[in-house]
């Protein structure tokens, strides 16, 4: 008898909304949640184990169902829970993918099912007010020391600041909401809550890396960001749908790592450097939390003659790692090498995902004002 349950069980993930997790939307998931009646993927599950009182799991194909357990999934599903759980999320509100770090994961989860905050819109609050303040972790800029800083988002002044000091007048930097963007960085700020936040100044990439002990309060930050970032293009573009500005509030990182480089003159030896591509701009860093880029390099289109090679010219020397990459631009050729063939063809893809993509009327106010420094 239990097989049998166990295979109706397994049928249900069949019926449309079941065939992709229910937290995070990857394909083909084989464990479900008994108590809220959803089917979920392996990574997901390991995080309802950590909320108990709400949710219980099981393994579809192995363990042992129950007739009572089988006829409550039967009753609910994926399609049923998200109308349940999710009637209210906001449009800013980051829905985490599989491939997204475990704490934007474990927070939706925990929003939908522990807090449920997308059935009552009191409880958005803290990412929906337009005004948030608060003390993070901020890694100084020249000794790398994390300090306790205060910052504040005010959508009504378009800027997040930050003060060195608690009883500070000024603020120590005003980010524009135009130009920022925020994305979690948990490996290489070393802690699990970790975000970096960019932003323009002089025309040039800054980076702030910063993080909070408690994982909501991070994804807060990050999601009134996003509100704040909304709300600006809702009035920078106001013929624009929801579907069309969500896409813009936040980025990750085309591509990041190390490649060797060399001088605008190609005659000194390649150096190795950290390399980030965000969107149209292919930027260089002496260390990956560096606040400031060494270079940057604007990607334009085929069209506007940029163009990416797989190889260095046959003259180049002095580099160590022997697959090359050939960035040419209007300007000049830029030479880089990677370490492994895996590693060249991942870069190629980025840059050409960039070349082969034409060039939006404020890319080319972009590119004209764009300042590389060598």
């Amino acid at each position: 008898m239990a097989k049998e349950w166990q295979r109706a069980v397994s049928e249900l993930l069949q019926r449309p909304g079941n065939g992709h997790c229910a937290d995070c939307g990857a394909p083909d998931p084989d464990w479900a949640s008994y108590t809220l009646g959803v089917f979920i993927c392996l990574s997901c599950s390991a995080i309802h184990r950590n909320i108990p009182q709400v949710s219980k799991v099981k393994s579809v194909r192995l363990d042992a169902w129950e007739q009572a357990q089988v006829e409550f999934m039967a009753s609910h599903g994926n399609s049923a829970a998200r109308a349940a759980y999710e009637p209210k999320v906001p449009s800013f509100y980051y829905r985490p993918t599989p491939s997204d770090c475990l704490l934007l994961r474990e927070q939706w989860i925990r929003a939908k099912y522990e807090r449920q905050e997308f059935t009552d819109l009191e409880k958005q609050e803290p990412y929906s007010a337009g005004y948030r303040e608060g003390f993070l972790w901020k890694r100084g800029r020249d000794n790398g020391q994390f300090l306790s800083r205060k910052f504040v988002l005010t959508e009504r002044e378009g800027a997040l600041k930050y003060f060195n000091k608690n009883d500070a007048k000024e603020p120590k930097a005003i980010m524009k909401i135009e130009h920022l963007n925020a994305t979690f960085q948990p490996g290489k700020i070393g802690h699990p809550h970790g975000l970096q936040v960019t932003y323009l100044k002089d025309n040039s990439t800054r980076n702030i890396f910063i993080y909070h002990e408690d994982g909501k309060e991070m994804v807060d930050w990050f999601n009134a960001l996003r509100a704040a970032r909304f709300h600006y293009l809702q009035v920078a573009f106001p013929g624009a749908s929801d579907a069309d500005l969500v896409p813009k509030l936040t980025r990750s990182y085309l591509k990041e790592g190390y490649m060797e480089k060399t001088g605008p003159k190609q005659t000194e030896g390649f150096r190795r450097r950290w390399f980030t591509m965000d969107d149209r701009r292919l930027m260089y860093f002496k260390d990956p939390l560096d606040a400031f880029a060494r270079g940057e390099v604007f990607i334009g289109s085929r069209e506007s003659g940029y163009t990416v090679l797989d190889r260095l010219p046959p003259a180049a020397q002095g580099h160590h790692w022997p697959h090359g990459i050939t960035i040419v631009t209007p300007e000049r050729r830029f030479l880089l090498a990677c370490e492994t063939e895996p590693e060249q063809r991942a870069w190629v893809e980025a840059l050409r995902t960039a070349v082969d993509r034409p060039m939006l009327p404020q890319e080319y106010a972009v590119e004209a004002h764009f300042k590389h420094k060598p």
